[in-house]
């Protein structure tokens, strides 16, 4: 990896708000995601990171997601079982053109149900996306 995507691959990490000593949970892992971000994520936190196995309650998960990969809300509420209050869910999905594409439009509608709603996105390297997923606030 050059400087330049390193340091931009660096300064996505930041923008996803991760810091050193966070822990970070880590669902869907397969053999396409971005191994270069996941490199500098775990270098911004300091540590790896956790896997689906792992049962410590986390600041923050990563959910890499394909179109072809099940039920989203599944997916989304499962991702909740390990994430602290305050905590956040980064979706990851292939950007529009690439293998399992997942449109914005399915995301905005399975987010609600899993009793999440979406606040930002962010493009995380050259074939993924990220939406920015928290707890809808209790009224």
């Amino acid at each position: 990896m050059s400087e330049a995507e390193a340091a931009t691959a660096t300064s996505v990490a930041g923008k996803l708000g991760f810091k050193d000593g966070d822990l970070v949970q880590e669902l869907g892992y397969d053999e396409d995601v971005d191994f270069d971000f996941r490199a500098e994520l775990e270098d911004e936190i300091g540590s790896e990171l956790l896997t689906e196995d792992d049962q410590d309650v986390v600041d923050g998960v990563i959910l890499w997601w394909r179109s072809d990969d099940g039920d989203l809300v599944d997916a989304l509420v499962d991702s909740l079982t390990s994430l602290d209050d305050g905590g956040v869910v980064w979706l990851l999905t292939p950007k529009s053109g690439r293998d399992g594409y997942v449109p914005p439009s399915e995301i905005q509608e399975a987010a609600p149900t899993a009793g999440l709603h979406a606040t930002s996105s962010a493009g995380v390297s050259r074939d993924w996306a990220a939406t920015r997923l928290v707890a809808r606030r209790k009224q």
